[in-house]
């Protein structure tokens, strides 16, 4: 049976009716969900197995049956483990249907299904008795409810519910508890997501409102793999301190609950932001230990762990204080049921602020609801900035009238700095307008710009006040990108103002490049890698509907990621495939090209990346991808602010770095649709 679904075409801009298939939602959402990451992730498998393991051993050593509860069993790998290991019954608990419905497969295709019994539900609904899902309480609880900041998934509710109504008291937990740790530093570059900084437009400084300055931020964690950022990047200014630990063993609160840490200060510094990850007891002792700290902590960084359903945490400070070395500093989380946040407050400021701790964070200038983190990280990089001031002055006259397209941009404001006589902006609402306007009046600019909430398709000449576009303007940046194409939007909006642009109006960007290289990934590879067996634990997981998922539908098309976080070498030379002439209007027939890359390193193929490359002028280009040459050996350096293109292979291929193989290429652009469909093969000589 076939269905029809509206969806936005972030390309295009248009609404498009996409048939697809029953099972369509089936294959998408457990294809994308992390489980192969998880079943790959050996340290994490073993650590389970090995607690699980030693809680089983603990029940049987005083003479009862082992009934366990595996809340949020996923594949069912965890309830299998238990079985393993002598546990007399499993109720395996899985809200998502689909998920569900696979479990009950791979726990028949193992042989397990007598002793484990799939439940789809939420575990809050699961009910106890003869007449129940469950026919008696469970003396041994397995989970794995965990997000990067431990409870987002709703871990506290589900382990609340679990105590009072699931499992027997005193009954043993897998894990047996949760520690999360903080260290408070200070650091330019992970600040620069939280706060707009001023902009030096030619001996002129565009300041940001106050009340962005003023204002908490968002109350999401920032989740990244913390890693890949360079100790060089921050000053640590205190210690790593223990903030708080759950026993999962006993009876578990969601109400909401702070804990503070208290400690002297070892550096001076500007105290703003919270690095922060947490380790897993598997055991009482604390003897089984899966720790989620960041590759830099361990002795030899190459031993530590990968995993990308669990990565670090970085948390904003509320405000930004300065702090002196020898400083008594009291940093405090809070949390409700599903989110932490911190606050800092000196030895003097303790007292008085001890009965009003902060509330959970939240926007209050509307610019961290508009800008996201890695865009707050692209409008303060200063030289991104500079290549703009420089391609604007380089094309402005003193009667040029501008138009900038894109969401929520500067570059209105910063071509009114520069002398445009006329600008206006589109803006694709009403916060991002007032964003826009908020920055204009701390600049004393009111009336310089005129914002117009508007499609470009709705613009009209009475729009402009008769006048015609000079400069059309952007960087391009659309909140709608997902994919670095996505971004031709631009193009298409170009194509939409055609007949209000003056005969010799000039387009910025001028052009764009779609750029490609051949890669070998150190550790992404694993979430699109096949999982017929699970690594840590000898069954085969994943049955043939969640195998096609994972290994076939994914690998046929490419997906976004931030790839500064996700370190690879290049096994060929970086090659421009496409290229989009925006001077002129969206061609009506496909744009189309070939070619091939020979392997020079040897490695290991998983796929290619891709980026796009803005050419503001002939002579000055942003990339949204490599910012700067690959090395000998291949490493690559990505810019932080955009996420590149990634198509996996369905199988690696292992180059000889001879130059006798090479990546041949096939690229389409379909201007009715706003795609580009791509293949690759490995042809040898």
């Amino acid at each position: 049976m076939k269905t029809f679904c509206g969806r936005a075409n972030p390309t295009t801009g248009a609404l498009d009716w996409v048939e697809e298939s029953e099972e369509y939602d089936y294959h998408q959402e457990i294809a994308r969900s992390c489980y192969a990451d998880m079943l790959h992730d050996r340290d994490r498998n073993e650590k389970y197995y090995q607690g699980i393991r030693a809680a089983v051993a603990r029940v049987q050593a005083r003479g009862e049956k082992v009934i366990v509860l595996d809340i949020g069993t996923g594949t069912g790998l965890l309830s299998m483990m238990a079985v393993t290991a002598g546990a007399d019954f499993c109720y395996a608990v899985e809200v998502f249907k689909p998920m569900a419905e696979a479990a009950q497969c791979i726990v028949e295709k193992n042989g397990f299904s007598d002793k484990i019994k799939i439940i789809n539900k939420h575990s809050t609904d699961v009910t106890v008795g003869p007449d129940g899902d469950m026919q008696m309480k469970a003396n041994v609880l397995i989970t794995e409810l965990f997000d990067t900041e431990l409870i987002g998934e709703g871990a506290l509710p589900s382990y609340e519910h679990a105590h009072q109504y699931l499992v027997q008291e005193g009954c043993e937990a897998v894990p047996h508890r949760a520690t999360v740790y903080a260290q408070l530093v200070e650091s330019e570059l992970l600040w620069s997501w939280a706060q707009l900084q001023p902009v030096e437009v030619e001996g002129a400084r565009l300041v940001p409102p106050p009340a962005v300055g003023r204002c908490a931020g968002s109350h999401s964690v920032c989740d990244i793999q913390l890693s890949q950022v360079s100790p060089n990047s921050f000053t640590p200014l205190g210690p790593l301190c223990t903030m708080f630990s759950v026993d999962f063993s006993k009876p578990v609160s969601s109400a909401f609950q702070s804990h503070s840490s208290q400690f002297v200060a070892q550096s001076g510094g500007r105290a703003h932001v919270v690095l922060s990850w947490w380790d897993l007891d598997m055991d009482p002792s604390g003897s089984i230990v899966c720790t989620m700290a960041p590759g830099w902590t361990y002795p030899q960084p190459k031993t530590a762990p990968w995993r990308d359903h669990w990565m670090q945490s970085v948390y904003f400070l509320p405000v930004e204080s300065r702090v002196t070395e020898g400083e008594e500093l009291s940093l405090t989380v809070c949390h409700d049921d599903y989110s932490l946040w911190y606050s800092l407050q000196s030895h003097s400021q303790q007292d008085s602020q001890a009965k009003a701790l902060p509330s959970r964070p939240s926007c209050t200038c509307q610019a961290h609801l508009v800008w996201t983190r890695p865009r707050f990280g692209e409008l303060n990089d200063r030289q991104r900035s500079e290549s703009y001031v420089s391609a604007l002055r380089s094309v402005l006259r003193e009667d040029s009238v501008c138009l900038g397209i894109s969401d929520g941009s500067l570059l209105p404001v910063i071509a009114h700095m520069l002398g445009a006589k006329k600008v206006f902006g589109l803006e694709n609402s009403r916060m991002s307008k007032q964003v826009i306007e908020q920055v204009m009046d701390a600049n004393l600019m009111k009336g310089g710009v005129e914002l117009l909430e508007m499609r470009p398709d709705q613009l009209t000449s009475n729009d402009l006040g008769g006048e015609q576009i000079s400069v059309l303007m952007g960087e391009p940046y659309f909140s709608t990108s997902l994919l670095p194409w996505h971004s031709l939007f631009f193009w298409y909006c170009r194509t939409a103002l055609a007949g209000l642009l003056q005969p010799s109006a000039t387009v910025l960007p001028c052009a764009a490049t779609l750029h490609m290289v051949a890669v070998e990934f150190q550790d992404l590879w694993r979430i699109r890698a096949p999982c017929g067996t699970c690594e840590g634990f000898d069954v085969t997981p994943m049955d043939e509907m969640v195998q096609k998922s994972l290994d076939f539908r994914e690998s046929r098309e490419a997906e976004p990621h931030p790839l500064w976080e996700y370190p690879c070498r290049a096994l060929t030379q970086s090659t421009a495939v496409m290229t989009f002439d925006f001077t002129q209007c969206v061609p009506r027939q496909p744009i189309s090209s070939q070619g091939s890359l020979p392997f020079i390193r040897i490695g290991r193929c998983h796929g290619v990346a891709l980026w796009m490359e803005y050419h503001l002028t002939s002579d000055i280009t942003v990339s949204a991808g490599l910012i700067g040459p690959i090395s000998e050996q291949g490493d690559c350096e990505w810019s932080r602010h955009r996420k590149q293109g990634v198509y996996f292979f369905r199988s690696p291929w292992e180059s000889s770095g001879d130059g006798r193989a090479a990546v041949s290429y096939s690229f389409t652009f379909e201007p009715s649709l706003g795609d580009i469909k791509m293949d690759f093969s490995i042809e040898s000589q």
